[in-house]
């Protein structure tokens, strides 16, 4: 059983931003979220936050659990479950505990799954400075 769209605590959609909406600042939302249309800024949900095929979202998003199925630029960062479907665009950092990343998927950005920061092995590491030559060492060419 899949509680993709729904809240735990009631099984019903609290907020849906319909297709032809555009919302720009902060969006604070008890309950799950729906967005068809756009938004701009942050997003702080208590549930799930669901992007929906026809939805933009160019926002941070925090929330318990997130389902990408559209446009999202921005970072996500969930307490449970980040879910990026086959047809969605995915641009920005996730943060989660646990993540599906669905065949078709196009996602560009880093994922941290620990509460420690990420160790990104592809970072250059830090160089160590050179340390001096001592004048009793002698160039031994000759």
């Amino acid at each position: 059983m899949k509680k993709d769209n729904f809240s735990e605590s009631n099984g019903l959609m609290n907020t849906i931003v319909g297709k032809d909406t555009v919302i720009t600042g902060t969006l604070d939302v008890k309950g799950a979220l729906r967005v068809d249309g756009t938004c701009k800024g942050k997003v702080i949900c208590t549930d799930c936050v669901t992007v929906g095929a026809s939805g933009l979202v160019e926002a941070e998003i925090e929330a318990e659990s997130a389902v990408i199925a559209g446009r999202m630029v921005g970072n996500v960062v969930t307490s449970e479950r980040i879910e990026l479907q086959s047809k969605c665009e995915m641009e920005g950092d996730l943060k989660t505990k646990s993540l599906v990343i669905e065949e078709g998927a196009s996602f560009c950005g880093g994922c941290n799954m620990k509460d420690a920061p990420p160790n990104l092995g592809f970072l250059a590491p830090q160089t160590k400075k050179a340390e001096p030559v001592s004048s009793n060492e002698t160039n031994s060419s000759g």
